[in-house]
């Protein structure tokens, strides 16, 4: 495959010169249709061998675009903070919004290749992180992205020349590092486990293009025109994805049949005396458990979805009571702003990984797309269903990464509901709490019926399982809210 690439390409410069100028208006023009646009970002990636004119491409792109609209990035070793949490964290907070370029250096390919390269890592394990990319690109090619993979590539005594020639040069000796040296050694061995990248990643939505770097003129026309192409295109083809309200509203409303959460014994009491007793015992050791999980650098994200008036709130803060409050963060969802509409819908919760040793309460999260969005048609049918498998995706790097993971849901019977809805609009001091939106919710309860137990279906696995707290008494709620985590907080010591 890579071999092939070495045909020796070529432009002459009487060619290049003349050719340059309407490029350059040409990609200037359908970047500024782009950000007009704004529905897609894209996303463009540089690999492959040293000298191969990764970083000379990229400055290239900045200097023939407008570089107030592209977003560029090179990862080198990950940093303390990068490193206490998930891999793709840092690749999450980089990436462009809609209607921008992102330009990606040393991406999430450099760490796997050098990997494998120097026998750090398995075949099992790199093939394991090659399929991570995948799932990475291929959620972000079904929101809209456009994504463009270069692979720069020079022959071995190409390769060898071009380092020589950077190292004879005052202005660019300080480019060629011992490692790089080191890396043309295993030159084989980088082009066996380039193959392969390409092999597994290169997709319909995802493509690689390999770019042979040993003439700089062709190199530029090349990646230059293949970027003014791929923007333009989809700009020609773009439909704008139905918001799926209609379709909403076309739906029957579900009975409601048996299912995990009518099945609930919504029974359960305690009394006052009883609680404040349990309460205080409980959050004893949890304090001393989260002090314990802290000293090993234990990461612990609490995820609380649930009913309107079902007490999320009141949970909470029973949660926080025993814990430091430099130790832990809150992270209400509301409706997403501008610059979280701007990205893929889970990129606002990567945002809010918590660091090592820290918790992170989710008070509503990114259940809302399989619950609130699709009920209310803010999602289409395709962006709801395929979400299933992002979330468990999602949570799958959390729980690899060794993030404790506890998700919650608060039912309530809707008689509760109503009882506390109409206790709500009699105090003064819960008024604020009861809005226009929860009546209009409530009237929807068959279809989040509906949806809440299909997300249980669909999310609820074995890294990630969901707990259902009976919460019709607030008393009884609250309690098992707490006994949960510190079983989990004690798994995850032991472990």
């Amino acid at each position: 495959m890579l071999e092939a690439a070495e045909i020796g390409n070529a432009v002459p410069k009487q060619e290049y010169e003349a050719r340059v100028p309407q490029l350059r208006a040409e990609l200037l023009s359908v970047q500024r249709e782009l950000s007009a646009d704004g529905r897609f970002p894209v996303i463009i990636v540089f690999a492959g061998v040293d000298g191969g004119g990764k970083s000379e491409t990229v400055n290239l792109l900045n200097e023939w675009m407008d570089p107030r609209w592209i977003v560029t990035r090179a990862f080198g070793d990950p940093t303390e903070e990068e490193q206490s949490r998930p891999e793709f964290w840092r690749y999450w907070q980089a990436l462009p919004p809609r209607g921008r370029v992102g330009l990606f250096l040393r991406s999430w390919y450099s760490s796997p290749i050098l990997d494998r390269v120097h026998r750090r890592i398995k075949r099992t394990n790199f093939e394991d992180r090659l399929n991570r990319i995948v799932l990475f690109e291929k959620a972000l090619a079904d929101d809209g992205a456009v994504i463009l993979k270069f692979w720069m590539h020079l022959g071995r005594d190409a390769q060898k020349k071009r380092l020589k020639q950077l190292e004879r040069d005052p202005l660019t000796r300080w480019r060629v590092t011992a490692g790089q040296w080191k890396n043309w050694r295993l030159y084989d061995r980088f082009v066996d486990a380039a193959e392969r990248v390409m092999e597994r990643t290169s997709l319909d939505y995802a493509p690689w293009t390999i770019i042979e770097g040993d003439d700089e003129r062709y190199r530029n026309l090349t990646v230059s025109s293949i970027v003014c192409d791929a923007i333009r295109d989809r700009l020609a083809n773009r439909a704008r994805v139905s918001s799926g309200s209609a379709a909403a509203k076309r739906q029957k409303t579900p009975a409601i049949r048996s299912t995990v959460l009518s099945r609930l014994d919504m029974s359960h009491r305690v009394d006052r005396s009883t609680f404040r007793q349990a309460l205080e015992e409980q959050q004893g050791r949890l304090n001393v458990l989260h002090r314990k999980a802290r000293e090993r650098g234990i990461s612990v994200m609490l995820v609380f979805e649930g009913w309107d008036a079902a007490g999320k709130g009141g949970a909470i803060r029973r949660v926080t009571a025993a814990l430091d409050a430099a130790s832990y963060q809150i992270v209400p969802i509301a409706a997403p702003t501008d610059e979280e509409r701007a990205h893929h819908y889970l990129w606002r919760f990567w945002r809010h990984l918590p660091r090592a040793g820290t918790l992170t309460i989710f008070d509503r999260s990114w259940y809302g797309r399989v619950l609130v969005e699709r009920v209310e048609g803010f999602a289409s049918p395709a962006q709801w269903l395929r979400a299933y498998s992002e979330i468990n995706q999602f949570e799958e790097q959390l729980v690899d990464h060794g993030i404790v993971v506890v998700k919650y849901w608060l039912h309530i019977s809707r008689e509760e509901q109503l009882r506390r809805f109409r206790e709500r609009r009699r105090l003064s001091f819960k008024q604020w709490k009861l809005t226009d939106e929860d009546w209009r919710n409530r009237r929807k309860w068959n279809e989040y019926h509906e949806a809440v137990n299909e997300m249980f279906a669909r999310t609820s696995t074995r890294t990630a399982p969901w707990t259902l707290v009976e919460a019709n008494d607030k008393y009884y709620a609250r309690l098992k809210v707490i006994r949960i985590l510190i079983d989990r907080l004690k798994m995850a010591l032991r472990e």
